[in-house]
């Protein structure tokens, strides 16, 4: 059994990266960890929502889902986080939730955590792997530990082969092109149990 707290902090539009989430959340489950989903603010205005019924919708169907806050990055021993790329970076609203840290970095409260992470594009070279190394730069000045998949199991390669963190490929109508549930799962795992190595070996 794990002891191990991870957060699940995602921004999804119309549910890719909810979706994503959500699978994460049920591997680590699996794996005995104590996991927070959670989703950071969003900051688009309401034309722009309302304009899209798929986003609109989206947004309804999450209306329960907590909103992350900075006791959320405090209280776990590891991440996942999850957001779709914005030509080749992170969306906006990731942006600011990981700009408001810098209280937490000051600390020393967001050193030796275990940080992992996904993404989605509209296409296969849209800039899947540029997000989460983006992402990654952020961590690395947290002095947070990267736990990337790599090509540790076979589900990466099924999964588009995505060496730091799993991505996913989605048509206009919002289906995947791969299937990345394998793959999302065993990062999870990989994140807990690698999570679970640095915070036993620090007591």
């Amino acid at each position: 059994m794990s002891n191990v707290k991870l957060g699940i902090f995602y921004y999804s539009s119309t549910g890719t990266n909810y979706k994503l989430a959500k699978l994460a959340e049920e591997a680590a489950k699996e794996a005995g960890a104590d996991v927070k989903l959670v989703k950071v603010p969003e900051l688009a205005p309401e034309s722009a929502i309302n304009a899209n019924p798929a986003w609109k919708a989206h947004l309804e169907e999450t209306k329960d889902v907590p909103t992350a806050s900075l006791d959320d990055l405090d209280w776990a021993d590891a991440y996942i986080f999850s957001a779709p790329t914005r030509f080749g970076n992170l969306p906006s609203q990731m942006k600011q939730f990981l700009d408001t840290t810098g209280g937490l970095w000051f600390e020393g409260k967001l050193a030796n955590k275990v940080v992992s992470a996904m993404t989605s594009a509209s296409n296969s070279h849209g800039g899947q792997e540029q997000t989460i190394l983006a992402l990654y730069t952020t961590m690395f000045h947290w002095g947070a530990i990267v736990a990337a998949p790599g090509y540790t199991d076979d589900s990466l390669y099924t999964a588009g082969g995505n060496p730091y963190g799993t991505s996913v490929t989605v048509d206009q109508e919002g289906n995947w092109k791969e299937d990345v549930t394998a793959a999302v799962k065993h990062q999870a795992k990989r994140t807990v149990q690698v999570a679970s190595a640095v915070k036993n070996g620090m007591q």
